[in-house]
């Protein structure tokens, strides 16, 4: 099928779906000038001084560094806070938002990404699921308890050539040790999934909403490779769980289970931008009676 004759039937399943579940992996950010990390290459490109440390994202996404080196740490988490915050979600976010806005279902965003770029392109903090969490939330890296709270607008003062983050580090507001992201890193058995876990709820309560409902569900997932393939999974679960139908788009990872799904082979804001374009305002389809 042509690129253009997929997008035409990508546009069909969105006008007559009246839901939509977004999934979106890493690809999602990179359109909006967020580094890739696939590779070492790619990761030492945006970290110069982890290259000369000779350390992979693998190696440094550790909650390990956090009792280790905890200065070399938060350089790390201290640098992707500053960038996710100067960074502006790319318009495909809003053109996504307006699409779903429209339908009687509304949608709900199951993402891997942990920089907050839905939250800040308007869509409801309530109808977002992070699996992985947020950089934008802390807590005790022991833990000494189950509170999670908001980074706010504390600052990681980082000097650039050594790589170190300089004191005062982020600390717990409990027991004043050492606080960390809360974030899902590799290996990370003292991560608190509190917050996700209450998420993750209110993704199952709409679905059982939509479903009791008899809502036409479409699955709209972007950029989500098969490193790790914890969004590539939800997507295809729920798809045949709910009956929907799966919109992958992804530049290399795009092939679907069968050809009820549709499989585009591009990046995620020029896919979005071709279908917005096809979809003026009232023509998705409506709940019918």
């Amino acid at each position: 099928m042509t690129a253009s004759k997929s997008i035409e039937r990508a546009v069909e399943v969105l006008r007559r779906a009246e839901a939509i579940l977004i999934a979106t992996g890493a690809g999602m950010g990179v359109d909006s000038g967020l580094p890739d990390f696939r590779g070492k290459e790619g990761f030492w490109k945006a970290y110069p001084p982890l290259a000369r440390l000779g350390k992979s994202f693998v190696e440094m996404a550790n909650p390990e560094w956090f009792d280790r080196d905890p200065k070399l740490a938060w350089a790390f988490y201290g640098h992707r806070l500053h960038l996710y915050r100067k960074t502006r979600p790319h318009a495909g976010f809003a053109q996504l938002l307006a699409i779903a806005d429209r339908k009687p279902g509304g949608c709900f965003v199951f993402t891997s990404n942990v920089d907050g770029h839905f939250q800040a392109a308007g869509f409801g903090e309530d109808r977002i699921e992070e699996c992985h969490g947020s950089i934008h939330f802390l807590q005790c890296i022991r833990p000494c308890c189950e509170d999670i709270w908001p980074v706010g607008d504390t600052a990681i003062e980082i000097d650039e050539e050594s790589f170190q983050a300089l004191d005062p580090l982020p600390s717990c507001r409990h027991c004043e040790g050492i606080a960390r992201p809360n974030v899902l890193m590799f290996g990370d058995w003292a991560w608190n999934s509190r917050r996700t876990d209450e998420q993750g709820l209110r993704l199952q309560r709409w679905l059982r909403r939509i479903a009791s409902g008899g809502l036409r569900l479409a699955i709209v997932e972007i950029g989500a490779g098969k490193a790790v393939a914890t969004v590539r999974c939800q997507s295809e679960r729920l798809a045949g769980v709910m009956g929907a139908t799966l919109i992958r788009i992804n530049p290399r990872d795009f092939d679907v289970p069968n050809e009820r799904h549709v499989s585009l082979p591009m990046g995620g804001a020029e896919a979005i931008d071709a279908i917005s374009r096809l979809m003026p305002v009232g023509q998705e389809q409506r709940r019918e009676g």
